[in-house]
């Protein structure tokens, strides 16, 4: 059970981030988009799911791609 438990607080932390970039970039809070990822995960059996796991590798290669620079002397 600790396994399970420690498995469930990996994919929290690491898994609701997507839903509060989304909300950030929307601008609505993360519970709203949280809850619509659910609905849209019964309702479609998956495509929810589908459509986050997609999201999180989109946003993922974007962090990779543009990293911030403070200046331009930073090139």
């Amino acid at each position: 059970m600790k396994y399970f438990y420690m498995l469930l607080l990996y994919l929290q932390k690491r898994g609701y981030y997507v839903c509060q970039r989304i909300a950030d970039r929307i601008g609505i809070r993360a519970k709203v988009v949280r809850t619509s990822f659910m609905y849209l995960t019964f309702v479609t059996l998956g495509f929810g799911f589908a459509l986050y796991l997609f999201l999180a590798f989109w946003i993922r290669i974007k962090d990779i791609i543009y990293t911030k620079r403070s200046s331009v002397f930073d090139l």
